[in-house]
């Protein structure tokens, strides 16, 4: 009987993880984002990004959303730019 529900309880807790969905959408990363001028700034809000391009001083942040990805450029420490990417799932 204990193992029966043992059983049962682990399987409600896989079902409640699986739906767990802890990725942010394009729009939640965006508005976390807002307001940002620095990189400093923008680290604090968003956290460290998915992936950093650097060519001179411009660098570009991207952060893997849910439904696809947020880009953040940066030119010589200050946010110039964001823009969403398309969802990455096919």
């Amino acid at each position: 009987m204990i193992e029966r529900r043992l059983f049962i309880a682990a399987g409600v807790a896989i079902l409640a993880l699986a739906g767990c969905d802890s990725t942010p959408s394009k729009a939640e990363i965006l508005k976390k984002g807002e307001g940002a001028k620095t990189k400093a700034d923008l680290e604090k809000a968003l956290g460290k990004p998915t992936g950093v391009d650097k060519v001179g001083p411009i660098e570009k942040w991207t952060y893997k959303a849910s439904d696809g990805s947020v880009t953040y450029i940066i030119v010589a420490d200050q946010v110039t730019l964001d823009m969403t990417g398309g969802s990455e799932k096919k």
